[in-house]
Order: structure tokens, then sequence, then C-alpha cells
């Protein structure tokens, strides 16, 4: 199936109902047929819904659809973008371990790496994705996953994903795409050498800023990376959590099954029947609403490059940018998804720029069908000292736009009114 019909159709084969909409199976728990039933399921010997903690039918459509629709053998849905970037860190390491993350990403995710998981003893490293070669001199014996956004928040420099690809392959490390601003429909990591990708469903996935979620979605035959892989013992040996199930054994993808039996087993980040089944509507016009945020992007990157008070326009569907190669490389056509950011003379100018807009809402989300402005400086990436600023792509005159479903002209028009107010 071609990617549209991908998106209203895959991971459905409907119900004894006949219901055309997926439904939403809002319950905790599911009756067992008798105690056997119930000690199958729980020793894999039966595969089938046991607890919402661990799976629930509306979640396990949206997990089937997304996975077709990025290409991949399987996907697990968590709480939010959050869970899923977290869950793909702590599903590798464990204390001694360390992280290879760009520096050109979300906020969060860097101080996740560079803090959060230093208190669990494992170690955030930091590459630059426009040198690549960076990466020799970090990956050891302990290294267990790189970690990169296809398009960064907000800096929008584009890694070589190939490239990145390259490197782990020889060094035998899980490479890891964040895949949530340019989403499934115009970017697809795994066909380029990814062997993971993570979301935050809560933006394009959603597309209303209705819901919060996150996924991980696995690549096909990443058991062959993973068995046999001293980096990934835990993988290969018996797990005394789960009956001494060993993962690279099973016939089912073995990073997405050891996410569900163990992490969300034991940290609960499981998303509700009810966001699920929003972010099912979602993706249900995700590949139309990306082609129009791409557009209506381009045309106000493209009267901000020509503008005077703006110093220095982030847009890969620009021919200017140092990422358009890349975008050409990677994403469908070209088209560079809604999100971009620009710079202008000082953080006062940017946040007076942003009280003064009246379509843009001064809003910390991205991915909505309606238009938001952010300055990063001072929200997302508050955390950052101004050195960490500067290599995350993020200075204190940048303001990032995630451009909505409404007409450019009249967001054109909102931006040129607040540059010149």
């Amino acid at each position: 199936m071609k990617e549209k019909t991908i998106a209203v159709h895959a991971g459905y084969e409907g119900n004894e109902f006949g219901t055309m909409a997926v439904p939403i199976y809002q319950t905790t728990a599911y009756e067992f047929r008798d105690a056997e039933h119930a000690a199958n399921l729980f020793e894999l010997k039966e595969l089938g819904n046991i607890y919402t903690r661990l799976m629930n039918p509306t979640t396990d459509v949206f997990e089937k659809r997304f996975a077709a629709l990025e290409g991949g053998a399987a996907a697990i849905a968590t709480a939010s973008g959050a869970a899923a970037v977290f869950y793909a860190f702590a599903n590798v390491a464990e204390a001694g371990d360390n992280i290879v993350v760009a520096k050109q990403a979300y906020g969060g995710t860097l101080t996740l790496a560079a803090h959060t998981l230093r208190r669990f003893g494992i170690e955030g490293r930091f590459f630059d994705v426009r040198r690549p070669e960076e990466l020799e001199g970090m990956i050891d014996e302990r290294t267990k996953m790189i970690f990169f956004e296809v398009i960064p928040n907000p800096s929008l420099v584009m890694a070589d994903i190939a490239r990145l690809s390259e490197i782990a392959r020889a060094h035998g490390v899980m490479l890891c795409a964040d895949n949530t601003v340019a989403s499934a429909a115009l970017c697809h990591p795994l066909k380029h050498g990814a062997d993971l990708v993570v979301h935050s469903t809560s933006k394009y996935t959603t597309g209303q800023g209705l819901a919060l979620g996150g996924m991980i979605v696995e690549r096909e035959g990443l058991v062959d990376l993973i068995r046999g892989n001293d980096r990934y013992a835990h993988f290969n040996e018996p797990d005394p959590s789960y009956h001494g199930l060993v993962y690279t054994e099973l016939p089912l993808p073995p990073f997405t099954l050891r996410t569900r039996l163990a992490l969300l087993r034991d940290l609960g980040g499981t998303p509700s029947p009810f966001n699920s089944w929003l972010h099912i509507q979602g993706l249900e016009t995700l590949p139309i609403r990306m082609e129009q945020h791409s557009r209506g992007a381009l045309a106000v990157a493209e009267f901000l490059a020509a503008h005077p008070k703006v110093r220095r326009v982030n847009y890969p569907g620009l021919p200017s940018d140092p990422s358009y190669p890349l975008a050409q490389k990677y994403l469908k056509e070209g088209m560079a998804s809604g999100l971009l950011s620009f710079e202008v003379g000082s953080r006062e100018e940017a946040q007076r720029i942003a009280d003064s807009t009246k379509i843009f809402k001064l809003v910390v989300n991205i991915g909505d069908s309606k238009s938001i402005i952010t300055h990063p400086a001072s929200t997302t990436h508050q955390q950052l000292s101004a050195e960490e600023l500067e290599a995350a792509g993020v200075p204190e005159g940048l303001i990032r736009l995630s451009v909505g479903l409404e007409d450019p002209e009249d967001l054109i028009e909102d931006l040129r009114q607040a540059l010149e107010a």
C-alpha cells in the first residue's frame, strides 16, 4: 500500500461489530478464558491482552499503523515523547555505559542525557552532526547508542543519516533517530540506516495539540545486530525478571518486546487508550497535513530571508540553507516540515517580536494546526549555558516558528507587523 492508504487503514481489520472507526477500548484489564489462558499469556505461550499498562487493542492499532508508516518491524507507544527517548536509552544502557547524543537536539533531550542519566550512572557524550568524524573519538566498548534528530529542534541543522549509520555499523552500535519534526510522512530514517526511530507523537502525529504521546519503532532485522553482540548482553542472556526469557531467541522484534515487558511493566509510561485513539485520527491526515505545513513554512522562510531585520533563517527547504542538500536526499520531495527558526539582533528584540504577533501564539509546542512562536533561549533551552546554547545552534536572538495550516499570506503579514512594530 502507498503511504496515504497506510495512514488510513494499516493495523485495523475491523471487529465483531463491523465498526469503520477504530474503537476506544477504555479499560485497564481483560478477562481471561480460564487460569491456564492467564498463565499462558504471562509465559508468552499465547499472545494477547493482559493489562493496559502493557497493551491495549486501541493502542495496538496505533502501534501497527505507525510501524507500517515508518517501514519498521514493530512499534511501541509511550505516554510522551520524553518517555520514548528515555526508554530508548534505558533499554540498552546501565550504570557505567554511555550514550552519544547530537548537540543539535531538543533541550529536554540534552538535559536528559547530560544530567538525569548521570544519576543512573550513565554518561551522556555530545557530538556535532556537522562533524560526524567526532564520533570516532567518543565511541568505546561501553557506548550503547548514537542518537540524533532528523530535523533538529530548533537549530534545523540536519545530519547525514547514511554517514552516521556507516560509523555506527562499523562499531556495532545502535543508531537512533528522532523523527518528530520530519514525521513518518516526510522521512523514513530506517530506510537510510537507522536502527530505531523515536517520535513525540504529541506534535505532528496528533496535529492539533490534543494529546501527549510517544513512539519507538525498530527496524526489520535489528535482532541480527543485537544477537551475540557483547554491547547488548542483556538481550542475549536469560532475563531473571521474566522467568529466564532470552529476547533474541524469540520470533518477535527484541527491542520493542523488551521495552514492553521490562520498561512499561516496571516504569509504567503507558498511553491512555483515548490518547491512542486521538493519535489514530491524526495519522489519517498526516501525509496531507505535512505537505501543507511544508508549503506554508517555505513561503514564510522566503519572506524572512528577504527581510532586513532578519540576520539568518534556518530552514532546510531553502536552497540557501546549508542543510538543503540533505533535505533533498532524505526528505520526501525535499519538503522540510513546518518548523523553522530565524535570528534577530538580540534576546530583547526576539522577545519583543514574540510578544507582538497576533496569529502566531506564544506557546512551547510544535506541530499544531495553529501557528506557534517561541523564544527557545528563555524557554525550552533555558537550562543550557551560553556556550551550550551556541553549540546547540540556539543563540539568544533565535526565534522558533511552527507554521500551522493557516493561509501563508496571513502568517507573513503577521510576522511583518511584528518585525516592524
